[in-house]
């Protein structure tokens, strides 16, 4: 699959790099990493629409002095793991988790231990959503046997969560090679418990779970609500991000409406997680 990567330039910066950012997440942008002057943007090409990303983001307002420059990059299937690769640093969630690859070395590396090689998949700790989520892990009180990880990416969440005690889960993507991924992964940390498909929110339906992970884009997540809330027993936990800080409120009351009670929020450099309550 290409992938179309954006490199925005702004002046001034802030705040419309945030801003910037949230819009792309809404028009088929998956991932962004900030620049000194901007932001880089990165989704599946056959997702996005130029012309309506244009149009329905700022990128189409003359606002006054404020000046966007943007370069556009396709990037093959081919060349994607050597991008990941030359940018893949460890990762380390306070002293709970050390998120490596195959090729950095474990010596000195506080916490929890996880290898992953990304290839074309989401989700290596390195944004900022993907480490809120996997902190938010660790500070469970406990941790229920059976899990689904929704949006499983690399694999990265479902491993914390088996090496920290789950005895069954599922996790569920919607790109095939991002399944094959997280098999890679879970065999590469000597998981035996994690089951991952490929294909959407359908596939829970019956299923009962005492946890539920869901890392995806506020759309989605909002979509999906109603089924996660089915799907999760009585007490059981909803951890949610994907959003930024500004989007909170709006989830939790949306949330509340499926019986889905707020009980902590995460945050990091404008990005949130949730943890909400089945009642």
């Amino acid at each position: 699959m290409e992938y179309l990567e954006l490199t925005i330039s702004i002046t001034p910066r802030n705040p419309w790099a945030e801003i910037l950012t949230a819009e792309l997440a809404e028009l088929g942008f998956e991932s962004f990493v900030d620049t000194e002057d901007g932001v880089q943007a990165y989704g599946a090409l056959k997702n996005i629409n130029m012309d309506t990303v244009t149009d329905k983001s700022s990128l189409s307002s003359q606002i006054e002095g404020v000046v966007f420059v943007v370069e556009q990059k396709i990037i093959p299937h081919q060349n994607w793991n050597a991008i990941w690769e030359s940018d893949f640093h460890p990762v380390e969630v306070e002293n709970y988790l050390s998120i490596l690859a195959p090729f950095h070395s474990k010596e000195d590396k506080k916490g929890m231990i996880v290898e992953i090689q990304p290839q074309m998949s989401f989700g290596t700790g390195h944004h900022q959503t993907t480490w809120l989520m996997s902190k938010a892990l660790f500070e469970l009180e406990s941790i229920p046997e059976k899990v689904l990880d929704m949006g499983t990416g690399t694999g990265v969440l479902a491993i914390i969560v088996e090496k920290l005690g789950a005895k069954s889960i599922l996790a569920i993507d919607i790109e095939d090679w991002s399944v094959v991924n997280a098999i890679e992964n879970s065999e590469r940390n000597g998981c035996k418990n994690i089951e991952a498909v490929c294909g959407d929110v359908e596939l829970i339906k019956g299923q009962i779970f005492g946890l539920i992970i869901a890392n995806i884009n506020k759309n989605v997540l909002k979509a999906h609500l109603e089924q996660y809330s089915l799907a999760l027993e009585k007490n059981g936990v909803l951890l949610l991000s994907g959003f930024f800080e500004s989007d909170v409120n709006e989830l939790v009351t949306f949330a509340s409406d499926f019986n889905l009670r707020m009980n902590k929020i995460y945050s990091k450099e404008t990005w949130a997680g949730i943890q909400l309550i089945k009642d």
